[in-house]
């Protein structure tokens, strides 16, 4: 079964309409979590560096893995709106976890910001330390908005 999706409000900006199509789950693919296995677009690319769990005065957010993800995430929603994009233009997702143990933790975060019907592609990598010696995940994302 091929499983792609158009959402069912698609994305306007400068009155252009942007139809990703999300392939989350093309025939012969594995099951899947939380993400897509491809999403194509055309648009305005928005990327996003890695995004760290450092509060607006550079402060961890926590020592935990929940509250580390959502500092991460409400630091990618800013960035995204600074570009004029939000959490629902997201099409590629790449997540850096310093511990595997932080997954169930992450995901649960994640599943806040991303829709679980037509999530972004994504990638995990498992790294033994990020730029911040306490920082335990970073996200970094690809958003597509219209043409303008």
């Amino acid at each position: 079964m091929m499983a792609w999706a158009v959402p069912q409000e698609s994305i306007r900006a400068s009155g252009t309409v942007i139809m990703p199509e999300f392939y989350v789950r093309p025939d012969g693919m594995p099951p899947r979590n939380g993400y897509s296995h491809a999403v194509a677009f055309t648009g305005r690319a928005v990327i996003v560096s890695g995004q760290l769990p450092l509060d607006h005065d550079g402060k961890l957010a926590g020592t935990g893995p929940e509250a580390q993800a959502r500092q991460a995430f409400q630091n990618l929603s800013v960035a995204l709106a600074a570009a004029g994009a939000d959490m629902t233009q997201v099409v590629k997702l790449t997540v850096y976890l310093t511990d595997l143990a932080d997954l169930p933790a992450f995901r649960r975060v994640r599943d806040e910001y991303v829709s679980a019907d037509l999530p972004p592609a994504s990638s995990l990598v498992q790294v033994a330390a990020l730029v911040h010696p306490e920082a335990r995940v970073e996200i970094e994302a690809l958003a597509v908005t219209s043409l303008a």
